[in-house]
């Protein structure tokens, strides 16, 4: 049975039994750091999510949101909320559309982990990509918002905004094939053919490096929230991948979803494969790629095959440490299990466009 992410994925839930955490410290705590914070609080958790567990604080005043890491055995430089809250702060004195940074508090003595408290931003989440209940002309819209928002980014001066230090940047492609190929095998429960070809293959074959800028990491649809009433993005949420790095490589991760490979499980891979993109209102990938290229003078093109081989990878690896995370006991949500059905259609789609790349 697919998995209607629309439906399990939307509003909150009551707090997990491993990711509770005493209320009373953190109203206490909140009250006398934060201005205007005043009790009493309440707290549930976010059913989306599948990394830093995140939960809705609401107080009579206003609605808050939090996100910690999560408790038990982590992947090294996993769950970062400390760069999550760095980046957001940084990026919302630009106006780029992000939750209003808070507090963070690096103390794991309060909650268990550590934590940032961020504004809530009331809209919607898209969690398909092909937006089933929205119509041809708002899709349109929020493609070109989602467009115009990631070429936005992608022209920031990092220093220009305090992120000069943020990540080394340079030789970003080869530094992510090396840390998500640790990254994997530190998770991996099962041999997969694909991901040792590519682990080989990707370090000897990588696109020319592009100009330093902050990336997103994990720039997608459901990882946004939209005005209630239009098709404007209120925030781009989720920042924990967020570093300087090539935008190249962050665009054409976005691009995924047009290739995504299907799956009728619950793990339910959102994907746009196979869909009538002209009726739905959505652009084709390369008019799309074309938007960007236009908005940013920055082209994928002549290398997007080994950009799509190298994400299909990193994706590939993610969704290992996902399965890792259930092995290990530490996996946030219900829906995490279901993954493992996953890493083999990634890992091959990767493989394709390594081979439409060159590789034999």
């Amino acid at each position: 049975m697919k998995l209607d992410r629309q439906t399990a994925f939307t509003g909150t839930k009551e707090v997990a039994a491993a990711l509770q955490f005493p209320v009373a410290p953190l109203e206490a705590y909140l009250a006398e750091k934060v201005t205007g914070f005043a009790g009493p609080l309440t707290v549930r958790q976010f059913k989306g999510g599948q990394s830093n567990p995140t939960y809705l604080l609401e107080t009579p005043q206003r609605r808050y949101v939090l996100r910690r890491k999560p408790p038990g055995k982590l992947l090294p430089s996993a769950h970062a909320v400390d760069r999550e809250f760095r980046a957001i702060s940084a990026l919302y004195p630009q106006g780029f559309p992000v939750a209003e940074p808070v507090i963070y508090c690096d103390d794991p003595a309060l909650i268990g982990t550590p934590f940032y408290v961020m504004g809530f931003a009331d809209g919607r989440v898209f969690w398909e990509p092909d937006m089933p209940a929205s119509n041809p002309a708002e899709r349109a819209a929020v493609y070109d918002a989602m467009n115009t928002t990631l070429a936005r980014l992608h022209s920031f001066d990092p220093a220009a905004i305090g992120l000069g230090s943020y990540g080394r940047g340079e030789n970003y492609v080869a530094r992510q094939v090396d840390r998500w190929s640790k990254q994997y095998r530190a998770s991996e429960t099962e041999k997969v053919d694909e991901m040792e070809r590519l682990m080989e293959w990707l370090p000897n074959n990588l696109p020319p490096a592009g100009p330093v800028r902050v990336v997103h990491g994990d720039y997608r649809l459901d990882n946004m929230i939209l005005a209630a009433d239009a098709p404007r993005i209120l925030a781009v949420l989720d920042w924990e991948l967020s570093t300087l790095g090539d935008p190249l490589a962050d665009f054409s991760y976005h691009l995924m979803q047009w290739d995504m490979p299907p799956s009728d499980s619950t793990a339910g891979a959102s994907t746009l494969l196979g869909r009538d993109l002209a009726a739905l209102g959505i652009p084709a990938r390369e008019a799309y790629v074309d938007a960007y290229v236009a908005r940013t003078g920055l082209d994928p093109r002549p290398y997007l095959p080994v950009y799509l081989a190298y994400n299909f990878f990193r994706i590939t690896a993610i969704i290992q440490g996902i399965v890792g995370r259930v092995r290990d006991g530490t996996a946030t949500s219900e829906f995490a299990p279901t993954r493992a059905q996953m890493v083999r259609p990634m890992a091959a789609k990767a493989w394709e466009f390594a081979r439409a790349a060159g590789a034999k």
